[in-house]
C-alpha cells in the first residue's frame, strides 16, 4: 500500500521544519587533525 499524496508532503514538510542533525563538522581541516565535532577531548595518546 502506498501512502497519500497529501501525507507523504505532511511528513516532508515535518521533517524540513523540524531538523534533527547528526552533528557539525566546523571544517576538513579540523576533521583531519582529529578534533571532534562535540567539541570533546581525545583522551587516547
Amino acid at each position: 500500500m502506498t501512502t497519500s499524496k497529501r501525507r507523504r508532503e505532511s511528513n516532508w514538510k515535518s521533517r524540513k521544519m523540524n531538523p534533527q542533525p547528526h552533528g557539525k563538522i566546523t571544517s576538513l581541516h579540523d576533521l583531519a587533525n582529529g578534533a571532534s565535532p562535540e567539541g570533546k577531548s581525545d583522551t587516547t595518546p
